[in-house]
């Protein structure tokens, strides 16, 4: 995992091997989601312990 609070587009793109476009959208839904909780987002930037926490997938 990265150091960083912030992961941009380019970090997104690499770590799951997608299109631009398509990391810009994810961006804006995580983003999206922390809005709606009450968090300040970044545009074009996302968190990312939120990006990570959820990336994972949880069997249940």
């Amino acid at each position: 995992m990265t150091d960083k609070m912030f992961m941009e587009v380019q970090d997104v793109i690499e770590i799951l091997n997608i299109s631009e476009g398509k990391a810009y959208e994810i961006i804006r839904m995580l983003n999206a989601e922390l809005k709606e909780k009450g968090y300040i987002v970044v545009r074009g930037k996302v968190n990312t312990k939120y990006f990570f926490k959820k990336l994972i997938y949880n069997e249940e």
